[in-house]
């Protein structure tokens, strides 16, 4: 050990967030216990304490790993009691020591540190100190014309002093550093180290202090200019105020406070940022003014970037639309598989759903169900007797009253870009002048190209990529094809009596009664009046008409309550003629007797299907063809080919040669007021007409459907489910399918198969053989054979 060192055993406080060094002056307080107990053991000896600061300040408990190894030994000048056990200690630093070892942790910390003498007798040639003295004093100069702390009379005193070592220490005392730092030259024990840190550290700090100058000179030449913009904005107010023009300037700055919190794309921002800047500038009075401002309201509510989280429990979809709706088992199915796939991919580029089916049977309700179990926002937007393509495009804002077009709108009002769009009646969209309504529709219908869809009136890309669209149909006849190649199909067929009765009493009954401010106990309504209901008082594929019933009798009911003061009504089939009145519906059922050239006929209409009685007639003339009841085109060729089939086979049926052209064959279906057409009563007509020519009687339990060819073969028809139907409400015993229809058939449920027998028919000689009376046709093949 050399003279400059000496080991020691000293009471030691640990210090938080601060480094004192040698000649320094400087209080702290001290409130650990172990700190305390240390302080007081120093003031009972030579008062001298050796301060060593933590590595980590928060640390309560420090180990000797947790300490700097170099520390003070300071003389304890002062010692002052504070409240809450706190003593404030004033200190003055003399040297520094290394901290060897703790000895004792138990009241207080005793350590065994090594002491270092001053090296004044350090070996620094003279020259070599003179420069020193004169390059830290120009450095110290430089760091104090920077640091505004740093007082004049400060600076001189610590220049005046030609001894390096009192220097570097008087600098070191009056530098302004983090603790760390004077850690670092605490630490640095030989003044040669010392010098050239606190050389580093001058210069450094100096840069530093010459930046943050810099720095605030442009921000005070910002805030100036500032400052002049804010004065000339504020006569601009004043200006504006004398012209009655003030509230402009309120509206754009709130415009520009919304757009703050828009979520948009920067093309986006910008372009409304310049509409809010030309609507500051326009005079109130001017009509261009409010044009703007619509304009302005209509960007900022628009939801650019918005979107609603989507529900992606299958088993809650599923149950959503069990709860809401009886039946349609394969348009659920369908639903849910959509679903299924939507959520997989996450994406909301999917095939676009059309629901086609008759009115009543529930199409738009499903697609409130589907937004309801995938927790969308739900928007309808209605198409039926839309002319004009600007109602799906938006009007031009050169326009007076242009407005956004309905999607743009929709989505406004939606207030999310990823909702439910019902576009109802998309069947119904029709073209004049004004452009083709449905050509419109193909960009919005078009995944691959709606992700930037143009409304004329917005002028900014709109995404609707992430739109579910479901749309809705009566008919697919009148939606143009381009347009429905777009489009998933899904048919929803009509209801069965039974579907009725149940969609009636799980939902119907319950929403009537709700409606009218009834309860169950107040209003019963027995099945067989619900079944009445259905069959004698409404003729519907739906339950559009069976709902309004319903309604009918609770408003009957609800008067009866309170006139009457009944405490409750129950609808009985004895009753209900009461409510209701007479009967609106007859079934045409079955004819009782078979007779000659009358055959049953099954048709497809706009709410469901129905049965036709085909009659004809046969009288001397001059072989003309009369068609009567209203018959479109389609059966009118029907017919033509049907007696071309039998003037074909006249040999066969054992019919002269002469007898066409002495005899007219009058056809006829009765209600003539009503309009029908299509091909499937082709069987039909050729059956009555084969049967009023050879006087042979046809079955009456039998009704069939089928277009004819030339030669007799049978074709495939539509709206398989609602013919079966009809013919089993006519209390119809056998029907005549084409064979081609048997897959169609294989679809239809059980329950209206039921007590029917099909038989699968591909040419008219079957179709004879199972219409004629086995009698009358055993005949005719006698004849024929003859």
């Amino acid at each position: 050990m050399s003279d400059l060192e000496q080991v020691k055993l000293m009471p030691t406080v640990t210090l938080r967030g601060m480094s004192i060094l040698p000649d320094m002056v400087i209080h702290f307080d001290v409130s650990r216990k172990k700190s305390i107990k240390a302080v007081e053991k120093a003031m009972l000896g030579d008062q001298k304490i050796f301060l060593v600061t933590q590595i980590d300040v928060n640390e309560n408990e420090p180990e000797m790993e947790d300490l700097y190894n170099i520390g003070c030994i300071a003389i304890i000048k002062q010692v002052i009691k504070l409240p809450n056990n706190i003593l404030r200690v004033l200190v003055e630093g003399e040297g520094r020591g290394q901290l060897i070892e703790v000895v004792e942790e138990e009241e207080y910390i005793i350590a065994k540190v090594l002491e270092f003498k001053e090296d004044i007798g350090m070996q620094i040639p003279d020259n070599n100190r003179t420069a020193m003295v004169r390059n830290l004093k120009e450095v110290f100069l430089l760091y104090s014309n920077e640091n505004y702390k740093i007082g004049k009379e400060l600076t001189k005193q610590i220049l005046e002093n030609d001894e390096l070592q009192k220097l570097v220490d008087q600098i070191v005392i009056n530098f302004s550093l983090p603790f760390e730092e004077k850690q670092k030259l605490l630490s640095a024990v030989s003044l040669q180290e010392r010098y050239e840190l606190l050389s580093i550290l001058l210069n450094n700090e100096t840069e530093i202090l010459k930046i943050k100058k810099e720095l605030q000179v442009k921000i005070k030449d910002k805030v100036d200019k500032n400052q002049r913009e804010y004065l000339l904005r504020e006569q601009q107010k004043l200006i504006r105020e004398e012209l009655g023009e003030e509230s402009l300037e309120t509206e754009a700055d709130l415009y520009m406070e919304k757009l703050k919190s828009v979520k948009a794309s920067k093309e986006v921002k910008e372009k409304i940022e310049k509409e809010i800047k030309r609507f500051k500038n326009t005079s109130s009075s001017l009509s261009e003014n409010a044009v703007v401002r619509g304009y302005l309201e209509t960007l900022l509510e628009m939801p650019w970037n918005k979107t609603s989280k989507d529900n992606t429990d299958l088993k809650y979809a599923k149950k959503i639309l069990n709860d809401d709706h009886y039946g349609l088992e394969q348009v659920k199915e369908r639903i849910l598989e959509f679903l299924a796939v939507r959520i997989l991919t996450n994406k909301g580029q999917s095939p676009i759903i059309c629901l086609v089916g008759p009115p009543g049977t529930g199409k738009t309700s499903i697609a409130k169900s589907v937004a309801k179990a995938l927790g969308k926002e739900y928007v309808r937007i209605s198409l039926g007797g839309v002319r004009d393509e600007a109602e799906i495009r938006g009007h031009r804002r050169t326009y007076i009253g242009a407005m956004p077009g309905r999607i743009a709108g929709g989505l406004k009002s939606a207030g999310v870009k990823n909702p439910l769009m019902l576009l109802d009646e998309i069947d119904k969209v029709s073209s004049d002048y004004k452009g083709d309504t449905s050509a419109a529709l193909l960009e919005v219908l078009d995944s691959e190209q709606n992700n930037k869809f143009r409304d004329h009136y917005i002028e900014l890309p709109l995404d609707l990529s992430e739109v579910l669209f479901i749309a809705t149909a009566n008919s697919l006849q009148t939606i143009p094809k381009p347009l429905l190649d777009r489009m998933e199909i899904i048919q929803v067929t009509s209801y069965t009596e039974n579907e009725k009765e149940h969609i009636a009493k799980e939902h119907l009954v319950i929403k009537q009664l709700k409606k009218h401010g009834l309860t169950t106990n107040q209003l019963t309504i027995s099945d067989k009046a619900l079944s009445s209901m259905i069959r004698y008082y409404t003729k519907e594929a739906g339950v559009r008409s069976l709902e309004r019933k319903i309604g009918e009798i609770c408003r009957k009911t609800a008067r009866q309550i309170l006139e009457k003061n009944k405490k409750s009504v129950k609808i009985t089939q004895v009753n209900l003629e009461k409510f209701l009145g007479k009967p609106q519906f007859s079934y045409d059922m079955a004819n009782e007797n078979d007779e000659v050239g009358i055959v049953r006929g099954l048709a497809w209409t706009s709410v469901g299907g129905d049965t036709l009685q085909i009659e004809v007639n046969v009288m001397p003339g001059k072989g003309e063809l009369q068609l009567t009841g209203q018959l479109g085109d389609v059966m009118k060729e029907s017919a033509r080919a049907g007696i071309s089939y039998i003037r074909s086979m006249s040999e066969k049926y054992n019919i002269k040669d002469s007898f066409f052209k002495e005899n007219d064959i009058h056809i006829h279906i009765p209600e003539g007021a009503v309009p029908k057409d299509g091909p499937s009563a082709g069987i039909t007509m050729a059956t009555a007409m084969i049967s009023a020519v050879t006087k042979t009687p046809v079955r009456a339990d039998v009704a069939m459907t089928g277009e004819i060819t030339l030669r007799g073969r049978v074709l495939p028809i539509g709206g398989l489910k609602e013919k079966i139907l009809a013919a089993k409400n006519a209390n119809i015993k056998t029907v005549l399918v084409p064979d081609k229809n048997r897959k169609d058939l294989d679809e239809i449920s059980e329950e209206i198969k039921k007590d029917l027998e099909i038989i699968y028919v591909d040419n008219m000689e079957r179709v004879l053989q199972e219409a004629l009376t086995n009698h009358a046709h055993e005949i005719m093949q006698k004849k024929a054979d003859k």
